[in-house]
């Protein structure tokens, strides 16, 4: 898993994160294509989800390769006591400012956490972020259901444009099937840079999406799975995060995402509403 094991039974209490009903707002990409799958991470700070890497340190055969360097500009880090600990990516919304990322990495307050856009090096080329509110699944916070594990986050920042105008946002895709091509990338714990990965996805559960990409190990939690991305924009069709299933997973080498349905459909129209 990516998170410390006192912590595995996490129980998010953010006072924004409520659910509520509602249709499929016209951002949502529902075309029936093939899934994609992420891997979780996440030591952190007492106001996320805190830890060491619990996970053995075995590797799976996988013909991934992880590199690391400049990430997507839609992609961060989240910051909580001047350190690191998940990641997360700019989703499309009306307002510009919503990212997502795992529930396993949000916890009380939120007001200590700040997201940093292609963070490289020390480096936040597109600024630091406020999160302002979290809004995340009722079955999540009172039973940490692990094909509930994503969350959504508010942003803000002194000034006039939103997130989105200047790092640009994925879509994000629901139903689209368990077996895709994808992206993934997050920040590890102690690391200056993102790890990115090319894998293919497979299902590993009802609910649960799963992709051999080795060198994920904690603080990738919430990194993004993202399909059909434009080599020019960096931006593409997001269809899972790292987390769900162990919380992401008891080995760097294999990162699982809850499956992307109606629930986080419900839970987007939630956040923007």
């Amino acid at each position: 898993m990516r998170v410390n094991v006192s912590r595995t039974a996490l129980v998010v209490c953010a006072a924004a994160a409520i659910v509520a009903t509602g249709g499929a707002n016209a951002v949502v990409d529902t075309a029936d294509v093939a899934g994609a799958a992420s891997q979780p991470s996440g030591a952190g700070t007492p106001a996320v989800s805190t830890g060491g890497d619990s996970r053995s340190t075995g590797t799976t055969n996988s013909s991934s390769t992880p590199t690391t360097g400049t990430a997507s500009p839609t992609v961060g880090a989240l910051f909580s006591g001047g350190n690191h600990f998940c990641s997360a990516s700019v989703v499309h919304s009306p307002t510009g400012d919503l990212l997502l990322t795992a529930a396993h990495c949000v916890s009380g307050d939120v007001s200590g956490i700040t997201f940093k856009p292609g963070y490289h090096d020390g480096i936040a080329p597109y600024g630091t972020w406020q999160v302002t509110a979290a809004t995340v699944a009722d079955g999540w916070k009172s039973s940490s259901d692990q094909d509930l594990d994503f969350a959504f986050l508010k942003v803000a920042q002194p000034g006039s444009a939103s997130l989105e105008s200047i790092t640009g946002a994925n879509q994000l895709g629901t139903n689209q099937g368990f077996s895709h091509t994808i992206t993934l990338t997050g920040y590890p714990d102690g690391t200056e840079q993102p790890v990115v990965c090319t894998g293919v996805t497979t299902q590993s559960d009802t609910y649960q999406q799963r992709v051999a990409c080795p060198g994920f190990p904690d603080g990738t939690s919430g990194g993004p799975w993202v399909i059909n991305q434009d080599p020019n924009t960096g931006t593409g069709t997001v269809i899972g995060t790292i987390g769900g299933y162990q919380t992401g997973g008891d080995t760097p080498d294999v990162s699982y995402s809850a499956y992307f349905d109606d629930d986080i459909t419900q839970l987007y129209n939630s956040a923007i509403s």
